[in-house]
């Protein structure tokens, strides 16, 4: 598949088809096999992959922010701040601060 794909002449499309080759031998493949076979340079102008990408970006970015959101409920617990105000700040509920504070 890789080498038909190498054939074709319009780059935008042989990269949209590597990353939906890409994507569906992830199904069957391992990850190691499919970058030995499909060029990355390739699927990096894909579309889709670009969109991927994306999604995990804004996945990892919220991750975070809910990462600084708990510590910052954990240092106004640890300050002696009621339960209730902390909520209000961080939009924590007071079951999710409860857990927070046995930790």
């Amino acid at each position: 598949m890789a080498q038909q794909i190498n054939q074709l002449n319009e780059l935008k499309t042989q990269s949209h088809i590597a990353a939906a080759t890409a994507i569906l031998a992830g199904l069957v493949l391992d990850q190691e096999v499919i970058k030995r076979i499909l060029r990355s340079d390739i699927m990096r102008e894909s579309v889709i992959y670009q969109d991927i990408l994306e999604e995990g970006k804004a996945e990892g970015k919220a991750e975070g922010k809910a990462e600084a959101l708990i510590e910052v409920a954990r240092n106004l617990i640890n300050t002696g701040m009621p339960l209730e105000q902390i909520a209000q700040v961080t939009g924590l509920s007071i079951e999710q601060l409860q857990s927070l504070q046995a930790q």
